[in-house]
């Protein structure tokens, strides 16, 4: 076992609510059964290899903070190898059942594209080779098209078409190397697929370039038989001033004008709603009343900042409701959490980056304990389902189902002599509910 800054810690267990260790888990019992299944199944966390292992610290206000020693461990394949070692740790310390990762988070790139593709596939086995001896999975796997310069106008959306070649040769490389490592998902999400500006941009040759992109990557997906999903992640802005793939309708539209609704499904995170000026729960049951819900970003955004903060979540109520739609779409598998967060500028050392993953993992499977809970106890259904209770009648059933035209529904309601009368919403009754369950100790 190569000795790296996370060697010396053990794995973390599962200590119960009344632990003192702040290194154990309160919350997160991974194999206590909930609906059938254990919660490790059900939550299916996930480390993401870009924050916790390239983040360094920096912003754009200054310099790296965060020591990683990976980066001085020789040429850039030795140091990708270093920092792999770090991660395979890192994921053994957590005894989370999945990581995620960009291509150029795990390879160093190059001049040239086979050479980039060289470096790849080199830790690419590299990979494989670590699975072996850990029991750490691949969640989904994705590409950097973003970082680069080459990428500063788009990637499928990039007015040069040399551009589009090289995405398509990264994404098929990277889609290959997700089957190979036996990922559920491969993801896409578009960094800069947007604009900066109207007046240089020709929207309508953008949206086409980026349907086009798409279609290929399903088609791809079919021919070399990859079985997971292929999911694209809505996020509104930031480092564009607008991006095509704005929050989940927008998305799911997008896929309908392409023919991809149903070979498509989101990737969605807390801090992208958030600058949709969203909650994280709405995106979740647009997606899942679309049939659209494949995996979620966990992390939170900070409402006095406009940009993406990307820090761990400690929101118990926006996660709870979250979580309530999450099992009421049936779930995440093939998805799951990916814990795509990063620690703060101070916090610098390895011991930082555990505690930040432990208090995410805790917190996200309190909600879910006691999302099922509220789900099993049945009143918060009881008083949606009477609030839509008039459409159970077979005349309400006769309109919805499309059998009255509108002046036959006309002459029904002056037949009925109807005269609605407003009636409660009960949202304070609802709120107060879910308060005492939510904040409650028994779970």
């Amino acid at each position: 076992m190569p000795d790296t800054i996370f060697s010396s810690f053990k794995t973390v267990a599962y200590e119960g609510p009344a632990s003192e260790n702040p290194l154990s888990y309160r919350w997160y019992d991974p194999d206590r059964v909930v609906n059938g299944k254990p919660l490790k199944d059900h939550l299916r966390f996930a480390v993401a290899y870009w924050h916790s292992l390239n983040m360094q610290g920096s912003d754009p206000f200054g310099g790296p903070t965060i020591p990683r020693p990976w980066f001085n461990a020789g040429d850039p394949i030795a140091q990708a190898k270093a920092k792999a070692n770090a991660a395979f740790e890192l994921f053994r310390v957590l005894d989370f059942p999945f990581f995620c990762w960009h291509d150029a988070d795990i390879a160093p790139p190059a001049d040239t594209l086979a050479e980039t593709l060289k470096n790849f596939h080199t830790m690419v086995d590299y990979l494989e080779e670590k699975m072996r001896s850990y029991s750490t999975r691949l969640l989904w796997g994705t590409a950097n098209l973003f970082s680069h310069p080459r990428f500063m106008a788009g990637a499928s959306t990039n007015p040069d078409p040399e551009v589009f070649a090289w995405c398509a040769a990264t994404v098929k490389n990277c889609l290959d190397a997700t089957k190979r490592l036996g990922g559920s998902n491969y993801v896409l999400w578009g960094g800069r697929e947007g604009y900066e500006t109207l007046l240089n941009t020709d929207m309508k040759q953008e949206l086409e370039q980026m349907g086009r992109f798409l279609t290929m990557v399903v088609e791809y997906k079919h021919k070399i038989g990859f079985k997971g999903q292929i999911l694209v992640e809505p996020k509104p802005k930031e480092p564009t001033a607008h991006q095509y793939d704005f929050d989940v309708a927008t998305v799911y539209s997008f896929l309908k004008r392409f023919n991809l609704e149903n070979e498509v499904k989101l990737n969605i995170e807390a801090n992208h709603a958030l600058l949709a000026g969203h909650t994280f729960e709405h995106e979740i049951a647009t997606a899942a009343s679309l049939n659209a819900l494949g995996s979620l970003d966990i992390n939170r955004g900070d409402p006095l900042l406009g940009w993406d903060t990307d820090q761990f979540p400690n929101d118990l109520w926006s996660m709870t409701i979250s979580m309530i739609h999450v099992i009421k779409a049936g779930g995440l598998n093939p998805g799951g959490c990916n814990f795509d967060a990063k620690v703060r500028r101070q916090s610098f050392t390895p011991e930082d980056l555990i505690h930040a993953h432990v208090g995410g993992a805790d917190l996200c499977a309190r909600a879910f304990l006691t999302a099922a809970k509220i789900i099993e106890d049945g009143r918060l259904d009881k008083i949606v389902s009477d609030r839509y209770a008039g459409w159970k009648s077979s005349d309400a059933q006769a309109i919805f189902s499309g059998k009255k035209s509108l002046d036959e529904l006309e002459k029904w309601a002056l037949d009925k002599n109807i005269n609605p009368q407003p009636r409660s919403g009960r949202q304070e009754e609802i709120e107060n509910l879910l308060v005492r369950q939510i904040y409650s100790d028994k779970i």
